[in-house]
Formats: structure tokens, C-alpha cells, sequence
């Protein structure tokens, strides 16, 4: 039995890998591979030449007092075969095994942005599969996008949501419904926001219906609603067109909760905002008659979205509706005449 040692040398120079710690693990599958044989001797150890190559399978030999004198080698017949084909898995698994901490690594370093892919045909319909050259992401049905029809060939960007070392590989999860894709979708396209001029201070979204995302800018005469929108909406438009339509709202953040409150509910008008609680968090908001359902949106989607981007529990009302109310509480309160 016989390694070459300038070809495995060169294996692990060019793999990054400790030659030793491959050394080790031949010796062992050697090993291994000589106890499943039924004429195997106890105590028995494998060893590995490390200037010839040659490795062998030795039994200690012992002296009447128990005392360790001696080794001889023990070579089975037909075992030659056996540890040849248990070297070769070994190289073979340990090399695998390197290439997939590489991409582990290469991988990981993309956790939290946006990648580019190819969609692939799976076996699974509910999975679908993306090739990102390296290694295949996955995008599970809770990433996927309600009414996005995922093709084959298509090419998608999708956030990196975790990079783990799995049973039978590198495993990249990926997903298109996470609300941070829209914010690193602008980021690709928005210099301003990669060069920290220009910051999303949050961001809200029903994937594949509507998103809100609040921005500041930190340089005086820069617009970071402009920014975003781009010459001719331009750069809302490119992001808008990767997320299939999906309606963008951008809003500007403020340190004031009214200003920011009112801001949220766009694109709606508003009239007027109330701070009501500040420690709970609540706000009355009142908007002219003709924009309450505006307001509100569809299936309260808007108020919903502009209380979860904020964090502000959100009471809307009309102007015609709250005119009304202070009548009715006037002519509660006058006095009675007897």
C-alpha cells in the first residue's frame, strides 16, 4: 500500500489544508477498514511513512513481562484492495470536506445582502432551488413571494438570510419576502445610501403588495427621498421592477413622533397629528374626509404598515368625523336651563 507524498503535499497546499491532519485521517480509515476484517488483530495500528508513502498495518509485539519490544506488519490477503479503496475515499471525503468549509466561508460573508442567481428545476415544487455557482441556494415557501412565479432560468436577486455547514453540504438559505431585501435593493442602486450620506432609518413590508421605508439624510442639501426616487424615478423604479411591482412607499424619518407618524401614512394628506401617549406610543391622527380610506388603505394595509414602521399605535379619523364629535361634546357639555 502506497501514497505519493509530492501529489498529496501538493493536494493540501493547494486545498489550504494541514498535511498532517490528512495523514491522520488515511491512517485511520486504513484502520478502520483492516477491524472489519474477521482475521483482524487486536491492538493494532496503521502508519504512514511520511518519506516513502508506504503505509502499513503493524501489531506490537510484547514480551513475557507485558513490555511492548517490538512490531510486526500484518497484510491480510485481499486487504491491500481494501486500503487502497479506504485511501481513496478518505482524500476524497476530506477534500470535499475543505471545499465545502471554503464555501461556507465565502458564503457567509454575504449573509445579510443581496445575491445574484439562476433558478433551477428541483424535485421539490414548494422549494425553489438558485444556482449561485459555488453552491445552490434554497428559498423555502416562508421567503417566497405570494403571486411570484419563480421560472427556470430566471435570473433573481435574493437575500442571504443564513450560511450553515448541512449533512450533505454547504447549505444557503435565501429568501424574497425578507423586508431588509428591499433596503439592500436600494442600496445597490442608491450611491448615496453605500457612501452613508443617506440612511434607511426603517422599513416596513407586505411582500408582494407594498413597502414603506424611512430615510434621513446626514448632508445638508441632500434629499433622501430624491435620492431614492432618482432622476425620473428612475432608481425606486429599477427596485420596483425586481420586486415584480410591489408598491414602494419612502417616506422621511423624523426625530419629531407627530412629524413621523404623519409622514408614515403616505400618501395620504394629513391634517393634523396627536401625540395621546408617549410612553404607550399612541397617536390620534385626523385627515380630511375625502382621504380617510386613502388612510386607512386596503384592508388597513397603509395604517398598518405606517404603525409597524414606526412603532406607533395609530387612531385615524376624519376631519368630518372629529368636527362632529366636538359638536356633540359641546352641547353635552352646556348647562341645562330649568
Amino acid at each position: 500500500m502506497h501514497v505519493d507524498m509530492q501529489a498529496l503535499a501538493a493536494l493540501t497546499s493547494e486545498k489550504v489544508m494541514p498535511i498532517e491532519a490528512l495523514i491522520t485521517a488515511i491512517e485511520l480509515g486504513v484502520l478502520t477498514a483492516y477491524n472489519e476484517l474477521p482475521e483482524a488483530k487486536p491492538r493494532a495500528f496503521s502508519r504512514l511513512n511520511r518519506e516513502t508513502g508506504d503505509v502499513a498495518i503493524l501489531v506490537p509485539i510484547y514480551n513475557e513481562e507485558g513490555e511492548r519490544v517490538a512490531e510486526e506488519e500484518d497484510c491480510p490477503e485481499g486487504f491491500a484492495r481494501s486500503a487502497t479503496s479506504a485511501i481513496r475515499q478518505v482524500i476524497k471525503f476530506k477534500m470535499r470536506e475543505t471545499n465545502d468549509a471554503e464555501i461556507v466561508v465565502e458564503f457567509t460573508g454575504s449573509v445579510g445582502d443581496v445575491i445574484s442567481g439562476i433558478v433551477q428545476q428541483g424535485r421539490d415544487p414548494k422549494m425553489i432551488h438558485v444556482n449561485l455557482g459555488r453552491v445552490e441556494g434554497k428559498i423555502p415557501p416562508q421567503e417566497q413571494v405570494p403571486g411570484e412565479v419563480y421560472k427556470h432560468g430566471d435570473r433573481i436577486k435574493c437575500f442571504v438570510v443564513e450560511v450553515k455547514q448541512g449533512t450533505r453540504g454547504p447549505e444557503v438559505a435565501l429568501s424574497r419576502s425578507h423586508p431588509a431585501l428591499v433596503k439592500q435593493l436600494f442600496a445597490l442602486e442608491v450611491p448615496e445610501i453605500r457612501e452613508r450620506v443617506v440612511e434607511v432609518m426603517g422599513i416596513a413590508r407586505e411582500a408582494g403588495h407594498r413597502t414603506k421605508i424611512a430615510v434621513r439624510t446626514h448632508r445638508a442639501g441632500v434629499s433622501p427621498k430624491g435620492s431614492l426616487i432618482g432622476p425620473m424615478g428612475a432608481r425606486a423604479r429599477a427596485v420596483m421592477d425586481e420586486l415584480h411591482g410591489e408598491k414602494i412607499d419612502i417616506v422621511d424619518w423624523s426625530e419629531d413622533p407627530a412629524a413621523y407618524v404623519g409622514n408614515a401614512l403616505a400618501p395620504a394628506r394629513i391634517t393634523s397629528v396627536e401625540v395621546v401617549n408617549l410612553e404607550s406610543r399612541s397617536a390620534k391622527v385626523v385627515v380630511p374626509d375625502y382621504q380617510l380610506s386613502l388612510a386607512i388603505g386596503k384592508d388597513g394595509q397603509n395604517a398598518r404598515l405606517a404603525a409597524r414602521l414606526t412603532g406607533w399605535r395609530i387612531d385615524i379619523h376624519s376631519d368630518a368625523q372629529t368636527t362632529t364629535n366636538q359638536a356633540e361634546s359641546a352641547e353635552n357639555s352646556q348647562p341645562e336651563l330649568g
